[in-house]
C-alpha cells in the first residue's frame, strides 16, 4: 500500500507540473489571443472598416492563434504534436474536399474582405442581381432588394463575376432618352429639355448636361439628355425631370410620337369582287 501510495506522489510529481504548465500556457495563451483579437479589431474600427469586416477578421485571428495554444499546451504534456497535426492535417484535408464549394466561398469571403470591391451601405449589382449589402460574412454576402426582398448572395458567386457598385463614386450621370416627331422642332425641344434641366435644384453644374440629337429613329428623333447628380439623388431626380419634361413638351406643343410605319401600296392588280369566288 505504502508503495502505491509513494508510486502515484511521484507520478504527481512528475506530470502535475507538466499538467500546471500546461494549464498555464493555455490560460496566459487564450488572455494573450483575447488581447491581440481585442487589438485588431480596435485598429480596424479606428481605420472605419466595415463592421462586419472588423468582427470577420477578429474572429479569425483569435481562432488561429488559439490553435497554436492549444498544440503548444498539448505539447508541453508530452504529447506528440506533429503527429497530432498531421492528422488534423489529413482530417482537414479529407473535409475540405468534401467542402469544396463552401471553402471556394470561404476563399471568396477572404478576397472580398481584402480588395473591399464594396461595403455595408452600398447599392450593388452581383450575380444577376442588385441590393443594397447589409452585411458580408465568411460564405455569403447578404443583400436587400429595392422592394425589401432579402438576397443572399454566396461568396463565389460574387466573386466570379462582374461587380457593379453604384454607390461608390459620389456623383453620378443620369441618362434619359426623350422623342420628339420629325415634324417637330428640334431646337425649340432641346431648349424645354435645358429649362427643365436647369429648374431641378439637385443637378450639378459641373460637369455641364449633355442635351443633344443621338439618334434618327424610325417613329422619333431621339434627344438625349445627361445631367449629373449626387449619388444620394439619382432616382429623384430622375423620375422628376422625366415628368416635368413631358409637361413641359406637351405645353409646347412637342409631340412625343408612338411608334408607328407607313405603308404604301404601289400598282396593286387586285380582282373585282365578281371574280372572288367563296
Amino acid at each position: 500500500m505504502g508503495e502505491s501510495i509513494e508510486m502515484l506522489q511521484e507520478l504527481a510529481m512528475l506530470y502535475g507540473v507538466q499538467l500546471i504548465l500546461a494549464l498555464a500556457i493555455f490560460i496566459v495563451g487564450k488572455w494573450v489571443v483575447k488581447r491581440i483579437a481585442s487589438i485588431v479589431q480596435r485598429i480596424l474600427a479606428k481605420n472605419n472598416v466595415d463592421p462586419a469586416i472588423e468582427h470577420f477578421v477578429s474572429s479569425l485571428v483569435s481562432w488561429t492563434l488559439l490553435f497554436f495554444v492549444v498544440i503548444a499546451s498539448l505539447g508541453q504534456l508530452g504529447i506528440q504534436t506533429a503527429s497530432f497535426v498531421a492528422i488534423l492535417g489529413a482530417a482537414g484535408l479529407a473535409v475540405g474536399l468534401a467542402l469544396q464549394g463552401s471553402l471556394a466561398n470561404f476563399a471568396a469571403g477572404v478576397l472580398i474582405l481584402i480588395f473591399r470591391p464594396f461595403k455595408v451601405g452600398d447599392f450593388i449589382e452581383v450575380a444577376g442581381v442588385s441590393g443594397v449589402v447589409q452585411k458580408i460574412q465568411i460564405f455569403t454576402t447578404e443583400l436587400h432588394s429595392p422592394d425589401n426582398k432579402k438576397i443572399i448572395v454566396p461568396n463565389g458567386g460574387v466573386i466570379s463575376g462582374n461587380i457593379t457598385n453604384y454607390s461608390a463614386n459620389e456623383t453620378r450621370r443620369v441618362d434619359m432618352v426623350f422623342g420628339i416627331g420629325y415634324s417637330d422642332d428640334i431646337d425649340a425641344a432641346k431648349a424645354v429639355l435645358q429649362s427643365v434641366v436647369a429648374s431641378e435644384p439637385r443637378v450639378l453644374g459641373e460637369p455641364a448636361p449633355t442635351i443633344a440629337v443621338v439618334e434618327l429613329a424610325d417613329s422619333s428623333v431621339n434627344l438625349v439628355c445627361r445631367p449629373w447628380v449626387n449619388t444620394a439623388d439619382y432616382w429623384d431626380v430622375y423620375f422628376n425631370i422625366t415628368e416635368a419634361a413631358k409637361k413641359a413638351l406637351d405645353a409646347q406643343g412637342i409631340s412625343i410620337p408612338f411608334p408607328q410605319r407607313d405603308i404604301h401600296i404601289h400598282n396593286a392588280d387586285l380582282p373585282s369582287p365578281s371574280a372572288v369566288s367563296i
